[in-house]
């Protein structure tokens, strides 16, 4: 299967600290990693590395062929979920992820709604993003990575205040994002998530990767 993320001898130091040390990985197209770890095990820091938001101190990561702080300065075709999805409270759904699809305005409404329909939102729906619950922002936050059909996506902790049809009804869909040839790659402290989605899975400690299986 072809590799579409190289992680070669990657450092991360804030200051004297030493975040990330020495992580080497590869990625292939098709399949759904997982990491597990603690918090401040490193699993974020690593995934803003891959994404572009952070420098690395040593080391290199190569997207899709592109180094990424030196041939690109951010990962192209990437979805992402870190942290908390921030959105425009008074804005409906819908307005939401339009206004976020007129950054890099390559896709319309029609996906923006297919994207909504996924997720299980009602792209119709005048219902203000500040008056949703933690789940359906999750949700948007999904239908957000997804809807510029990405070739990867980055989600750390994307089932955050699901209740169980909203953990299975995103279960479902990253199988079928898998199927159609997707590189998912997830953080979760579900050990049922990891065991049913994931092909591969990290475990992270201390800034080190110290075991996979």
């Amino acid at each position: 299967m072809a590799e579409i993320i190289s992680i070669e001898n990657l450092t991360k130091k804030f200051g004297d600290v030493t975040i990330l040390e020495n992580i080497n990985l590869s990625f292939e197209r098709g399949k759904i990693y997982g990491f597990v770890g603690r918090n401040g095990s490193g699993k974020t820091v690593l995934f803003k590395l891959i994404i572009g938001y952070l420098k690395p101190t040593r080391g290199r990561v190569v997207v899709c062929g592109k180094e990424i702080g030196k041939d690109k300065d951010f990962a192209d075709n990437i979805g992402i979920i870190i942290e908390t999805p921030g959105f425009l409270n008074g804005y409906n759904g819908f307005k939401n992820l339009e206004y976020l699809a007129s950054i890099r305005n390559v896709i319309g409404g029609e996906e923006i709604r297919e994207s909504m329909e996924k997720v299980g939102l009602d792209p119709c729906s005048n219902k203000k993003v500040g008056k949703y619950s933690l789940g359906m922002k999750q949700r948007l936050g999904i239908a957000q990575a997804i809807m510029e059909n990405p070739e990867i996506l980055i989600l750390d902790e994307p089932m955050n205040g699901l209740d169980n049809q909203g953990v299975e009804d995103v279960r479902e869909i990253l199988m079928r994002l898998k199927d159609e040839g997707k590189t998912i790659i997830l953080a979760s402290h579900n050990k049922e998530d990891i065991e049913i989605l994931c092909d591969e899975v990290y475990e992270m400690d201390q800034g080190r990767l110290v075991g996979h299986r």
